[in-house]
């Protein structure tokens, strides 16, 4: 037991803030024009899935406690082949999507002050940078900030929830499904971005006092929040903006109870859910990219000393998002392009992560039957991710080659090094046979 190391409330602040996070900003809007009202099954949907989701991914996170994750799961229940594959798809995807969670806040700030792309842009960058500075001081400051940040935006949206209910109207349900039921599949595809995190808590499992204990009480105490605040903002978008949402659904609400005065107050809050969702993912990531260097899975240099703050592998995190910002800076493009790339990145890890964990659960308790239904959302949400699963499979293929020269690497070298310890006994040896 670590004195030291996370408490239930903050545990359950990260894990908050990196599932609740970016997805309540812009998402319910986007699933609400995508399948109209239907969009509430989609969002009913996903958090029915989450509850054995999250059980799983407590379980073992409880049971084997570790820096690693989902990629010491896969080591653990399969190899280090396939293990190296997931870590590279998950730490790649975080500094890829890094630029995507924190343009949510920056567009809201844009809009909040009326700038335009480059000031969402400059917003972007500056988040991913305030975040790499508190994960520079370590978990404990950061999950301190945490703990704040989660209490703030759940009052916040708790707030913006109840001005908007007196503006519902049931008749904004009717149509319920304008898009037909097909594009509710869509809009769920969509908001599994709203429901990553789950997986993260692993990597942050040894930092926990006692892991056995407080990872269960965390998740589900995270959960209980994220299902009232999902459903809430979710049905308050549908039934009072309807159609007039616009890319800031959160300030449309707040705009409904209390003006336009109401609309710099929802950029605060955009910005402090994004910097809640991008620190639990830089604090676990950079711990995923430590312990996967040890293992020898990733370059050495980004291997930091187990007992300290992995500053290399967050460095390292921290230089991809930037240089995916700059490279969508560069196109001139959205940085919701990669949203759903990033989705299907957190499907595969389900997949593999639910795999794991019917290996090394006990069977036939209820973590284990957790790990079937887990199995079962996770392969659905992985079919409607599509060709978007491009991306990870690239990661994981880079990943593949790299284990595979290892395996290759490690082998040769003791034939190597018997050849260079014969090497004498060959030269004192003469043509003719004769010992020199």
């Amino acid at each position: 037991m670590k004195n030291d190391g996370l408490s239930v409330p903050q545990g359950a602040a990260l894990t908050l803030g990196a599932v609740l996070g970016t997805g309540v900003i812009s998402l319910p809007a986007l699933a609400a024009s995508e399948a109209g009202p239907a969009s509430l099954v989609a969002w009913l949907a996903l958090i029915v899935l989450s509850v054995p989701l999250a059980a799983t991914f407590a379980a073992l996170g409880a049971r084997h406690p570790d820096g690693g994750g989902v990629a010491t799961y896969a080591r653990l229940a399969f190899n280090a082949h396939v293990s190296t594959m997931v870590g590279w798809a998950f730490y790649l995807t975080i500094g890829v999507g890094a630029p995507v969670a924190a343009g949510f806040g920056g567009a809201y700030v844009a809009d909040a002050f009326g700038g335009g792309h480059g000031m969402s842009l400059a917003a972007t960058a500056a988040i991913i940078v305030l975040v790499t500075v508190m994960n520079w001081f370590g978990i404990k400051v950061s999950g301190g900030v945490q703990l704040g940040i989660a209490g703030a935006i759940a009052v916040l949206l708790a707030v913006a929830v109840l001005v908007a209910l007196p503006h519902a109207e049931l008749g904004r349900l009717t149509p319920f499904a304008p898009h037909g039921w097909g594009s509710v599949g869509t809009a769920a595809a969509m908001l599994v971005w709203a429901f990553a995190g789950w997986e993260i808590l692993s990597s942050l499992s040894a930092e926990y006092r006692d892991p056995a204990r407080d990872i269960r009480r965390a998740t589900f105490l995270a959960l209980g929040v994220v299902t009232v605040l999902y459903l809430g903002i979710a049905f308050a978008t549908v039934a009072s903006l309807d159609s007039t949402s616009g890319a800031a659904p959160l300030a449309d609400l707040l705009v409904l109870g209390f003006g336009e005065p109401a609309r710099p107050v929802t950029a605060v809050v955009a910005v402090l859910l994004t910097i809640g969702a991008i620190n639990a993912y830089f604090a676990g990531g950079s711990r995923l990219g430590a312990s996967l260097a040890r293992e020898g899975a990733l370059p050495r240099f980004l291997a930091d000393p187990a007992t300290g703050i992995p500053r290399r592998s967050l460095l390292a995190i921290a230089a991809v998002a930037l240089g995916s910002l700059t490279a969508i800076w560069a196109a001139g493009a959205s940085t919701d392009a990669l949203l759903l790339m990033a989705s299907g990145t957190f499907a595969l890890l389900y997949v593999v992560g639910a795999a794991a964990a019917l290996r090394l659960l006990p069977r036939g308790t209820g973590s284990w039957w957790a790990a079937i239904c887990s199995m079962v959302a996770a392969l659905v949400l992985l079919g409607l991710t599509g060709a978007h699963l491009l991306g990870p499979v690239l990661g994981g293929g880079a990943g593949l080659v790299w284990s595979l020269a290892r395996s290759r690497r490690a082998t040769s070298r003791p034939a190597r090094e018997l050849a260079e310890a014969l090497e004498p006994a060959r030269e004192a040896v003469g043509p003719d046979g004769s010992v020199a």
